[in-house]
Order: C-alpha cells, then structure tokens, then sequence
C-alpha cells in the first residue's frame, strides 16, 4: 500500500481508540452496542482507505482487500468475525457479549498493527558509538598476542590456539546453516508441517508468506480456505479459493475444496458442478470421486452416486447418505471433516 493510503487508513481507524478503550461489559448494553458500531465504523472506514473504494461495505470489502493482498488471512479472518457481530447488532434487541467485545479487539489490533507499517515491528534502537580504545591499549593487543602464542611463555601452544580456531568456525558454519538454511526452506512445506501438527497460527504464517513470494501459486490458498472452512468462516474460504482458482483455473485441488466448501453448506447442486471439474482435472483422484457420489447421493441420483462410489473405494463417503430429513445448512454423515480430523475432503496430506 501506498504511504498516503496507509497515512489515511490510520486516521480513520484512530477515531475509534476511545470507542475501543470503552468497551467493557459492564457498561450498559445500549452504550456498549454504539460503542461497538463505532469500532465498526472506523475499520470499515479504514479499509475503504486502502482500497480506494467508496461504495463497497461488509463482506465485499473485506473480500476486495484480500485478494489485492492488503491484508492477510488472518487479518481477514478476524475483520470478518467482527463484521458478523456488527450485523447482529442491527437488531436492537440484542445484547452484546464478552466474546462481540473481543472480536472487536481483536480485528482493531490487527489492523491496527498492519498500519503501523513494517509489519508493526519497531525498529530496532541504534546501537551505541563503540568507545575509543585508549592508545596504550591498542598499542598493547598486538604484543599481548604475540607473547601467547610464541611457546615457553606462559600463554596456550600454537597447536592449542589452532584447534580452537578450528572450533570456533564449525559452530559459525554450522550456526549459520540452522539459521540461513532453514529461512530459505519452502514456506509451503513448512505450512503443511505446521498444519498437520495443529499449529494453525504457524501455519497461516507460512502460507501468507507462500502468498507474498509468489502471488501465482494455488495451493497456499487452498490450505487457508481449508483451515478457515474447519472454523464454520465460509465467506472466507470461498474468497481463498476463488484466488487459488484465479491464480490457476484447472487446479484439481482447488476445484475439489471448493466442493467440499459448498457440500458442507449445502450447496448440493453446485458442489456436483465443482466436484465433476474435479474428476476430470485428476481422474485418479478417489476422494473427489467419492465426495461427488456422495453429493449425487445428496441429490437424489442414486444410480450415479453409486457408480463414483463404487470406483472411490472404501472412504469417509461411504457412509454418504440421501438428504431426506437433512437441513440443508447442517449436513453431517459422510460430508469432509465429519467426525474426522484428517483432511480427507480437501486438500490432500502430502
């Protein structure tokens, strides 16, 4: 972002500090709730800032600053959070709670944090002027080492001073590798790794940096519309893959996590649609064969879903059943990530 559009966004979101110094729930709801839409107010004014919008609100700000990358997945994730509590509060029937307060503090302090520029971090404090050595001294350094290392006087051995040379540059080498090699690791790698252990924030790390180094690669996308589709933010996740999609069209992976992001909402006939793009992306892909029987199952094309069934195999989908009784918006058997932590319905392990 630009120094005038980061300069201006930090206006808008600084007429909510005393806003956000007031929420507490011991205040009155009514204070509280106004206190809160003023919160609001100000983020979405500032996000309006950085896109150079002036008409789009909501969701469809928070999507536009996402996919020019003006902030990040996590970033979103809370705005999007707050964004929700904003729209509850249209009702002026409803109390806000302790957690409406702290997704507001949460979504202020992150973007927050992003307008402080550098990524928040200060910079470090100059290191103070080295003092003069006095004359003497210096004058003495080069005598004292000569004196240690001729034999005979009192200091170590030549042959002493040498191995500890030796010892002191393996560990610089050595240091130098664990720090240096491991920052040039592929920061995809080091999310899936950090996904797959359960470090989320480390994950999303990674991958946001994948998104930054090269803004053409799929799979980081995936990943975050994945881990935001286990936390019920669909909005998100939709928006994710829709960039993994831009970035490349025919992505198999991506195809088959935005069905599985619309079958666990629901979404039974456009979740076929995407499946199906799937299938003939990857033919060999089971798990896109099996969750597009199960969706067929969902629709009513017994005979079809049967087939697919058939050639996914044994899987997660076995236990598909038709939607008779079903709410639409809260499918359970066989759907991905149903009672089962693997990510079987998405993005693949590696």
């Amino acid at each position: 972002m630009s120094t005038l559009e980061q300069r201006s966004a930090r206006g808008a979101l600084d007429a909510a500090r005393p806003a956000v110094a007031r929420l507490d729930s011991a205040r009155g709801p009514e204070d509280l709730a106004a206190d809160l839409i003023d919160t609001w107010n100000a983020i979405e004014a500032a996000l309006r800032s950085l896109t150079g919008s002036t008409v789009l609100s909501g969701q469809p700000l928070i999507r536009e600053a996402r996919q020019r990358q003006l902030i990040d997945f996590d970033q979103a994730n809370a705005i999007a959070g707050f964004q929700a509590v904003h729209d509850r509060l249209q009702n002026t029937s409803y109390r806000p709670t302790d957690a409406d307060i702290n997704a507001a503090r949460s979504a202020f302090l992150k973007l927050d944090t992003l307008l402080m520029g550098d990524g928040g971090v200060a910079p470090a404090p100059p290191r103070p002027a080295p003092r003069d050595v006095p004359p003497v001294a210096a004058a003495a350094t080069p005598e004292v080492i000569v004196a240690d290392t001729a034999p005979g006087r009192g200091g170590l051995p030549s042959w002493a001073i040498l191995a500890l040379f030796v010892v002191v540059a393996a560990a610089i080498v050595g240091g130098g590798y664990a720090i240096f090699g491991r920052r040039g690791e592929d920061p995809v790698k080091q999310g899936i790794q950090a996904y797959q252990s359960g470090q989320r924030e480390v994950a999303v790390s990674a991958f946001n940096k994948a998104v930054r180094e090269d803004p053409h690669a799929a799979l980081p996308h995936v990943y975050l519309a994945r881990m935001a589709r286990e936390v019920g933010n669909f909005t998100l996740a939709n928006q994710e893959l829709q960039l993994a999609l831009t970035a490349d069209p025919n992505n198999a992976t991506a195809l088959r996590e935005m069905g599985a992001n619309l079958l666990t909402q629901g979404n039974y006939e456009l979740a076929r649609r995407f499946y199906v793009r799937a299938v003939q992306a990857d033919p060999s892909d089971k798990t896109a064969m099996g969750y597009l029987g199960c969706t067929l199952m969902r629709l009513g094309r017994a005979p079809e879903a049967a087939n697919f069934l058939t050639r996914a195999g044994p899987g997660p989908w076995s236990n598909c059943t038709p939607a008779v009784g079903t709410s639409p918006g809260m499918p359970t058997a066989g759907l991905p990530n149903a009672g089962a932590p693997s990510p079987v319905g998405g993005v693949p392990r590696p």
